[in-house]
């Protein structure tokens, strides 16, 4: 058997993708995997010669990776695969089908409308502290964090539309934000995510290690922890994902918590969150990796 591990790709993240996938192959290495490292960006001939009980570790993030598109390659090659299945991949990186499915099953989220550049202005979430995403993507990568609607500049919106034409409109929940990774359907322990002070845990504030990442978290209580850890556990069977994924939340100063996003394959690298948490599970990255092929094995392909 080889463990087959993609990094890279041509989509905005391909940089975290690499070194996420960096992190992986060394830590499968140490644990005695035959690993076999490959960049979707330079073609997908090596599937052709990967044998049926080969493990492919996508270490992908960002459009080509999360969006479900390799995920239904590696379904329609019946290969084994880490991580959810090609629909629920596409519907987890669509932030707007991600709120449907969310609100169908009654879980908390913050309101919001799908925008494009002609009617972002128009709507009356815009005049007010608000957050602008693009519907399609991640890694921080394409978020505006408005909290004076007079103080946004039209190149900030452009460069949003910039990366899709359409983009989800929220209510900004000021609160204590929390990310909950799920490894084989479990809730790990949270993590309290507090950027430096006056500013936003953006992409850069995000890799730049200036962000104090707090596991178990310091500013909620054990109770809300719970709360926080079944809600990512429903959101995780709501999406029917796969094996793991990484649910990002806000706890405002009532202890109301709000969904914002889901994660189906977070970032793996040596600042990221993920590894964090397992760790305080006792994981360390060459366990977690070992528990990824395991994983993978005991469910082929989607």
């Amino acid at each position: 058997m080889k463990v087959i591990i993609l990094g890279g790709g041509n989509s905005p993240e391909r940089e975290v993708s690499l070194r996420s996938a960096s992190a992986v192959a060394d830590a499968a290495r140490k644990a005695g995997f035959d690993v076999q490292e490959e960049d979707p960006a330079d073609g997908l001939g090596f599937l052709d010669d990967l044998g049926k009980s080969d493990v492919v570790l996508p270490i992908l993030h960002g459009k080509g990776g999360e969006d479900g598109l390799i995920q239904k390659e590696f379904e329609d090659r019946n290969l084994i695969f880490l991580g959810s299945g090609s629909s629920s991949s596409a519907r987890c990186f669509d932030k707007w089908l991600t709120r449907q499915d969310l609100l169908k099953s009654e879980l908390p989220i913050p309101e919001g409308a799908l925008v494009t550049h002609e009617t972002y202005r128009q709507h009356e979430f815009s005049q007010k502290p608000h957050v602008l995403k693009v519907a399609r993507g991640g890694s921080s990568i394409g978020t505006l964090i408005v909290r004076d609607s007079r103080r946004v500049t039209e190149l900030e919106v452009v460069e949003i539309f910039k990366l899709d034409r359409q983009a989800v409109l929220e209510e900004l929940i000021v609160g204590t934000e929390l990310t909950v990774p799920i490894l084989d359907q479990k809730a790990l322990t949270p993590i309290e995510i507090k950027p430096p002070d006056g500013l936003e845990f953006n992409y850069e504030n995000k890799y730049n290690g200036a962000t104090a990442e707090l596991c178990p978290p310091a500013s909620v209580s054990q109770e809300v922890q719970d709360r926080a850890k079944l809600l990512a556990e429903q959101v995780h069977q709501v999406m029917k994902c796969r094996h793991l994924s990484r649910i990002d939340m806000i706890v405002d100063k009532a202890g109301d918590i709000k969904i914002l996003e889901i994660n189906t394959m977070p970032g793996l690298t040596g600042q990221s969150l993920y590894p964090k948490s397992a760790a305080v599970a006792g994981l360390d990255m060459s366990q977690l990796v070992t528990r990824f092929v395991e994983l993978a094995t005991r469910d082929g392909s989607a």
